[in-house]
């Protein structure tokens, strides 16, 4: 079982869009209406492990303050606009659709955040304190950016909001089998409207390409001539990886019956976000330079030249 999910966290850019297919075919072949009853435990399944593994210790960290700072006004002053327009843009008359893609940009910082970072030897420092940071401003803007932007064309209740954020979020309640089982529900629920129009899958992944795209040349930029290697590394992975779990949870759990709807754009987030930062990787050193190579420590030094 074990290896089961080990290999499928591993292999996130396949296992996402296989459970996607998975959702589809069950929603078109057996009834999914008993499925949003999954929604709450699924969604505790998925957040606890984030939640109860980050180090708030390094919220109060020394250090980092300037590229903190830009992470902040990336997150929660640049994206939440150009998600709400981009979906005005492409969306003017579906609003659940507009706010589904809202939700993707409201929520900074995945799990993958700092795994990515590591990856791009950026600093892993500055990447936990900027996933902890966005986590807890990102789950109390939420609400209140959902209701000045949304709140005249969807009813949006911010108690309802405010008191799924605080019962996904900040109650601690095994994380990948979590993410596929909300991204498999979600499909199932909506089976029969994609299979009577399936084109609306790529309706919904160009502006999803052009939020993304966007986000990743304005971070990379302000990284590469605003700060050094390692914390621009840092700030592209801090800003552009959404927390597109809590915002799923968001949606499925929030807004009833049209749920479904707000989380079909969502889920689709996932298929670009975990390969774009996948290939970020590596484009890391043609963006930001090779990384500083290790010096050994001077006894070390001296007894190899010994040795020699």
């Amino acid at each position: 079982m074990w290896k089961i999910l080990k290999l499928l966290q591993q292999k996130l850019i396949l296992s996402i869009p296989a459970f996607m297919l998975l959702g589809l075919l069950f929603g078109a072949f057996f009834p999914s209406a008993f499925l949003k009853e999954w929604i709450v435990p699924v969604t505790f399944l998925m957040v606890y492990p984030m939640m109860v593994t980050l180090n708030m210790k390094e919220l109060f960290s020394k250090g980092g303050t300037k590229v903190q700072i830009a992470a902040l006004l990336i997150n929660f002053v640049v994206t939440p606009f150009l998600g709400f327009f981009i979906g005005r843009l492409f969306f003017p008359d579906q609003p659940l659709v507009v706010l589904g893609l809202l939700l993707t940009s409201l929520l900074p910082t995945s799990g993958m955040t700092i795994s990515w970072t590591g990856f791009a030897k950026g600093n892993m420092s500055a990447a936990v304190k900027m996933t902890i940071i966005g986590l807890i401003v990102g789950s109390l803007a939420a609400p209140i950016y959902l209701k000045l932007l949304m709140g005249t064309v969807v009813s949006i209740s911010l108690v309802d909001v405010f008191s799924q954020i605080l019962f996904i979020v900040f109650l601690p309640l095994v994380s990948t089998l979590g993410v596929l089982g909300i991204v498999f529900i979600s499909m199932a629920l909506k089976a029969k409207t994609i299979l009577g129009n399936p084109a609306v899958l790529l309706y919904y992944l160009l502006p999803l390409g052009l939020l993304y795209l966007v986000n990743f040349t304005i971070s990379t930029l302000a990284g590469k001539y605003l700060f050094g290697r390692n914390d621009g590394i840092a700030l592209v992975y801090g800003t552009v990886m959404r927390n597109l779990s809590i915002a799923l949870a968001i949606a499925m759990s929030a807004f009833g019956e049209n749920g479904s709807d707000i989380a079909l754009i969502i889920a689709l987030a996932y298929i670009i976000q975990v390969q774009a930062g996948a290939w970020y990787v590596k484009f890391t050193d043609r963006f930001f330079g090779a990384p500083a190579p290790l010096v050994a420590a001077p006894e070390k030094q001296s007894l190899a030249g010994n040795r020699i």
